[in-house]
């Protein structure tokens, strides 16, 4: 059996290797790094001169149409447009109903053609509508 003095002296043996462990050096720990700065872009130092555009070279002037192409300028023979335009180039041009009929469309398709396409083709079509009358177009001469 232990007394309480071989315990005492066990006790403090245990101590002093605790001690002399602790008092080892430990193995060196990585050092920590600061703080990182944001990134950002440099600052730019100004010109003293301004970038002139380049230049482009001049375009080429385009070729006259011949008179083949003129007669070609026209509405094809038998189109929609061809007819309606046959409608009104007579005296007292086409009524909408009449325009309506013929080509089997409905009144903003007339009125959209006669803005449109009778403008981009070159026609100055004239809208007009006589008293007590329905609205008609025809191509001024």
């Amino acid at each position: 059996m232990k007394t309480i003095e071989d315990e005492a002296s066990t006790t403090l043996e245990a101590q002093a290797a605790a001690t002399t462990e602790i008092s080892e050096p430990k193995a060196p720990t990585k050092a920590k790094a600061a703080k990182q700065a944001r990134r950002v872009a440099p600052a730019k130092g100004k010109s003293g001169k301004k970038a002139t555009p380049a230049k482009k070279p001049a375009k080429a002037p385009k070729p006259k149409k011949t008179a083949k192409a003129k007669e070609s300028a026209g509405p094809r023979e038998g189109s929609k447009t061809a007819q309606v335009v046959a409608m009104l180039q007579r005296k007292n041009g086409a009524t909408l109903a009449e325009i309506m009929d013929r080509m089997g469309w409905q009144k903003h398709t007339v009125r959209g053609f006669m803005a449109g396409a009778m403008k981009k083709a070159g026609y100055s079509v004239e809208s007009f509508k006589p008293e007590g009358g329905e609205r008609s177009y025809r191509i001024n001469s």
